[in-house]
């Protein structure tokens, strides 16, 4: 299988990320915005290569990174999009600039990767973009997540529109709607919070849905949560 994992450099990205490269059969082409972090997996695993990539500039970056990646690859099976950024803090307080900085990380730049990878995309491939309960209809809302929580929230419906319009070329795109996993990123949304999940679970529940998920489903937003938040 070849592999992108879009935001692979810390937390559940970079669990799914080592859990897929231990797979030899996998090729993993891993991105983020930590170049230690990607310098430090290509060197623990040899079917992985990495880039340097930030989503809220993919616009500006995308020819040069599908330069890369079809120099890698000759198809992508499998799209995982994890990059995601987080400000906490109260709608009414939040800038305009941190808006759009959120909004372009967590939908427009996957928007945009996904379009950008279309054409590399083989039948019968994968994309699973990871959202959160946060941006899951009707769950509970928690104040000072606004903005990234209505940023999930977009990537959830692109997914169930994307699955309508890519049946013809046989891709599946499928959205998985995480709770509360011990990370840095809930840290800063839920402080002194202890998440009943590890990264590692997490991880390996997302890596297998990713291999075999398209099998059973397309164009569903399932969540993955096992409390509240």
């Amino acid at each position: 299988m070849n592999i992108i994992v879009n935001g692979g450099t810390k937390g559940i990205g970079k669990e799914v990320a080592i859990f897929l490269a231990r797979d030899f059969n996998n090729k993993i082409l891993i991105t983020g915005r930590n170049e230690k972090a990607l310098a430090d997996l290509s060197v623990s695993f040899k079917n992985v290569r990495t880039y340097s990539l930030d989503m809220a500039m993919f616009e500006s970056q995308s020819k040069k990174f599908i330069d890369f990646v079809s120099s890698a690859f000759i198809k992508v099976d499998i799209l995982i999009n994890i990059a995601g950024t987080l400000i906490n803090k109260d709608f009414l307080e939040t800038s305009l600039a941190e808006g759009k900085l959120v909004m372009e990380t967590n939908f427009f730049g996957p928007s945009a990767l996904i379009k950008a990878l279309k054409p590399l995309m083989a039948v019968n491939s994968h994309i699973v973009n990871i959202s959160s309960m946060g941006g899951f209809q009707g769950s509970v809302k928690y104040k000072g997540l606004s903005y990234y929580s209505a940023s999930k929230a977009a990537l959830s419906c692109l997914t169930e529109c994307l699955a309508n319009e890519f049946t013809e070329y046989r891709i599946s795109v499928n959205c998985l709607a995480l709770g509360a996993v011990q990370t840095e990123m809930l840290n800063e949304a839920f402080p002194g919070y202890k998440a009943p999940v590890n990264p590692k679970d997490m991880a390996e529940f997302i890596s297998g849905f990713a291999l075999k998920g398209h099998k059973f489903f397309n164009g569903k937003i399932l969540p993955v949560a096992v409390g509240n938040p």
